[in-house]
Order: structure tokens, then C-alpha cells, then sequence
């Protein structure tokens, strides 16, 4: 029996590779556990989110016959000062360990199933790094019985189901679990229809989040059209994110912003890179994220703050 440690940057989150890893690993009989730099351990599973946080060993010496490291933080590279994903660090969970049922008891906190019903996305956003992780087409992944079996609530992390060819057949199983659903990589509006929008009416959903990045594309008609169709109505639970310092002026962030206030959806500022962010589109993002201010002050020309 081996002792396993399992350590991530991400606290507010379950980590889904190690929750599999640890499944894993106790079919096999070992003992697993978070990581604790004071114990000792024959083998360190490191799972890396985010590029900026500090590395496992960053502040303590690991106790450990072998470490092994992977995830999306340990790929990133700053390269004239963007994000670019190096392939070439990227890893895969063996077949075996990637379709198991996940260790919830890893994270007895969170009450809710997690997981991928797809893979891919076709979009390849120049800031984004799915594409290139994962493929330029949305496959199907697993069926929803892979990662869920009754639990009330379901944290879907697909980057694009609606790009899947499956997706109507995926959209009928989320349907019939009864479960509350979270879409939360948001759901490409401009992938919807009259079709996919009744079977996203059949699902026990909250809110919606939608994104409107390129001010290039003009998304008006699909938002409209989704309006047209869905069963949720409150401009609260219509939530879309627009990005900013990324390709765009603070002309063609407001006008989106107004346009999507003017449909009946509820903006919500992302700033790319925001410690280099100019003070204006800081003051824009405190405008709009803040409801009651951006509900108060109708336009950001009359924002003091």
C-alpha cells in the first residue's frame, strides 16, 4: 500500500483530475489524502490551475519519493505579455483513470457532481487555451452517469457543448436528471436555436452565462433571438461577459454593454490582463459590476466613481 498526496492551487473549487486520482488510487488500496508538507509520502500528485499562483514547493520542501505535476498552470509561458499554452508540458490522465467515477469524499464540502459531458471547442480564441488543449472540435466526452448519480445539483465544465454534434442528446440527459445545472463555461449564443433553446427550457437551470468578446461580431440578433425563446425572463439571470483591453476600444466596450442592457441581459465586465489595464476600463468594470451603481447611473459618461 502506497501512502498518495494530492495538492492544487485551487481552493474555492474541487479539483475533478484529483478527485478521479484519488478514486483511482483507493480502488488500488493505497491511502490517500491531501497534501501536508509535514507528512511524508510516496508519491505527490501537483494539480496546477492558474499560472500565477505559487507552485507546490514554492514554500516548503516536499516530503515525497516522486512528484508528479500537471494541469494548465505549469503550461503557460508569457510571451510579450500574453498567455501562450505549451503543448509540448501538456498531460493526459491515463484512459483508466480519466472515466472513472470521481472521489466526491475528497471534498465532502461541495454537495454537487462535477465534470466534462464534451471536450474542444471550434471558436480558438486567441486568448483562451482550450483550442489548443483539447482540439478545435467539441467531441463527446462521457455520458452524465460517468460523474453523477443523484446528486441534486450538477457543475458542468464543457467549454462548448452546443459546438458538439451530441448536443441535443446531452441537453436531454442534463433534462431528465431533474438536476439544478451550471453551465459554468457558459453557453455559446451564437450556437443556439429555437431547438436547443426549448431543450435548455427543459433543464433546471438559475441563470445563464453567455460571452460577447470580438466587438467585431455584432451578436444582437442572437441575443434577441434567445430572448425570444427562453423561459428566463429577469435580466439578472442572463448574465454575459464582455471582455475588454483585448482588441477594443472603450467605444466598442460601451457599446455592447448598452446594447445588452437594451436586449435585456445583464453585462459583466472581464478585463484582460488587468494590472495593465488603463484606469478607465478599471472605473468601466466597477460601473458595470457593481448593480446597483449600474442600475442607478444609466450611462458611464454620468459615473463619478
Amino acid at each position: 500500500m502506497s501512502k498518495i498526496g494530492l495538492w492544487t492551487d485551487s481552493h474555492n473549487f474541487p479539483s475533478l483530475p484529483l478527485m478521479k486520482l484519488s478514486a483511482y488510487h483507493k480502488a488500488m488500496g493505497d491511502e490517500v489524502e491531501m497534501y501536508m508538507p509535514i507528512n511524508q509520502y510516496d508519491l505527490v500528485y501537483a494539480s496546477k490551475v492558474f499560472s500565477f499562483t505559487d507552485d507546490i514547493d514554492t514554500n516548503s520542501v516536499i516530503q515525497a519519493d516522486e512528484v508528479r505535476r500537471g494541469g494548465t498552470g505549469y503550461c503557460i509561458n508569457v510571451k510579450n505579455g500574453r498567455e501562450v499554452f505549451d503543448n509540448s508540458k501538456n498531460s493526459s490522465l491515463p484512459r483508466e483513470i480519466e472515466h472513472i467515477y470521481p472521489d466526491y469524499a475528497l471534498y465532502p464540502q461541495y454537495k454537487y457532481a462535477v465534470g466534462f459531458l464534451t471536450r474542444g471547442c471550434p471558436r480558438n480564441c486567441g486568448f483562451c487555451v482550450v483550442g489548443e488543449k483539447e482540439g478545435l472540435c467539441s467531441k463527446q466526452a462521457a455520458d452524465l452517469n460517468e460523474f453523477w448519480r443523484g446528486q441534486k445539483e450538477i457543475k458542468l465544465l464543457d467549454p462548448n457543448i452546443l459546438a458538439c454534434e451530441n448536443n441535443e442528446s446531452l441537453l436531454k440527459q442534463l433534462a431528465e436528471s431533474k438536476a439544478r445545472v451550471d453551465f459554468t463555461q457558459g453557453i455559446d449564443i451564437r450556437l443556439t436555436n429555437p431547438d436547443n433553446i426549448e431543450l435548455l427550457n427543459k433543464i433546471k437551470v438559475t441563470m445563464l452565462h453567455f460571452a460577447w468578446d470580438n466587438p467585431k461580431q455584432d451578436l444582437t440578433k442572437y441575443f434577441r433571438r434567445f430572448s425570444e425563446h427562453t423561459k428566463i425572463k429577469s435580466d439578472r439571470n442572463k448574465v454575459v461577459y464582455v471582455l475588454t483591453n483585448y482588441n477594443s476600444t472603450l467605444e466598442e466596450d460601451l457599446y455592447r454593454i448598452y446594447k445588452l442592457r437594451e436586449l435585456g441581459y445583464s453585462p459583466y465586465v472581464m478585463i484582460y490582463q488587468k494590472e495593465n489595464a488603463p484606469k478607465v476600463i478599471r472605473r468601466l468594470q466597477r460601473w458595470v459590476n457593481c448593480r446597483w451603481i449600474f442600475h442607478s447611473v444609466e450611462r458611464f459618461e454620468d459615473y463619478k466613481g
